[in-house]
């Protein structure tokens, strides 16, 4: 469940099933990028923050689901590729195509799609008690969200690999280290982190649009290459075996993380 508000030029996106790890599954892929999308053609809204309920960030996909719809259908290739190309996929352009003001505010765990699509944000703000994990060896799959482009431009090759193929969990002091976040906040003092991006919505639109404009421009053919290329590798990884058997270990130890 995706719950969305708008205030006063900001557009809160929170991720929010709390029975599930506010996990999301191929209707909040949708609804995500939909708010993206109408953000961008809203001129009364300057900034978009993305956040999770509780004490979590989001478990990432609702593997559970996609599991269940696949045992469903007869064919599984075709489901595959509407989640994973029109669903995730659409939702990963809304990220990188978004061209105004894009935050996350990480308030706990941010798994799998939610943890990769972070790179794809211009500020990232971090509870201490957030970590990052990309566990798609551990499941037989392979990277997503445009982070096999994001994550070693960003982490350097070697941490971007521990991630990616050693399924490392990098802490918030980590993630801080590497840049990948700007900030860690004490949860207690989450107001303050509020009261700042209420201020950016003061900032002029065009100016925003310009600047974050010249700063993408030559991202956005990458990381369409990227993004499809990764859906294509995505599809072949579901419907393997080892995909499969890994899948189904991972769901039955989810409840520990």
């Amino acid at each position: 469940m995706i719950d969305v508000t708008v205030k006063n030029g900001v557009k809160v996106i929170t991720f929010n099933t709390p029975r599930k790890k506010n996990a999301i599954n191929k209707d909040d892929y949708i609804k995500v990028a939909d708010e993206l999308n109408s953000a961008a053609k809203d001129d009364s809204i300057k900034v978009v923050v993305l956040t999770g309920a509780g004490d979590i960030y989001s478990s990432g996909n609702d593997l559970s689901s996609l599991m269940r719809d696949a045992s469903s259908t007869e064919n599984v290739e075709d489901l595959l590729k509407n989640a994973i190309y029109n669903c995730m996929g659409n939702m990963t352009r809304a990220f990188y195509t978004f061209p105004k003001i894009l935050i996350a505010v990480v308030n706990g765990p941010a798994i799998g799609i939610t943890a990769t699509t972070l790179a794809l944000c211009d500020v990232i703000y971090c509870s201490k008690t957030a970590y990052f994990y990309t566990p798609f060896t551990k499941l037989g799959l392979c990277s997503e969200g445009c982070s096999s482009y994001t994550f070693p431009r960003i982490l350097g090759t070697s941490k971007a690999s521990e991630m990616l193929l050693m399924n490392h969990k990098m802490s918030a002091e980590e993630a801080l280290r590497f840049n990948f976040v700007s900030e860690i906040y004490d949860p207690r003092d989450s107001a303050k982190v509020w009261k700042k991006i209420e201020e950016l919505a003061e900032l002029p639109l065009q100016s925003i649009k310009t600047t974050k404009a010249l700063v993408k421009k030559y991202d956005l053919k990458v990381l369409e290459e990227v993004n499809n290329m990764e859906a294509k590798e995505l599809i072949e990884r579901f419907t393997s075996e080892e995909a499969m058997e890994a899948i189904i270990n991972f769901n039955t130890k989810k409840h520990k993380l």
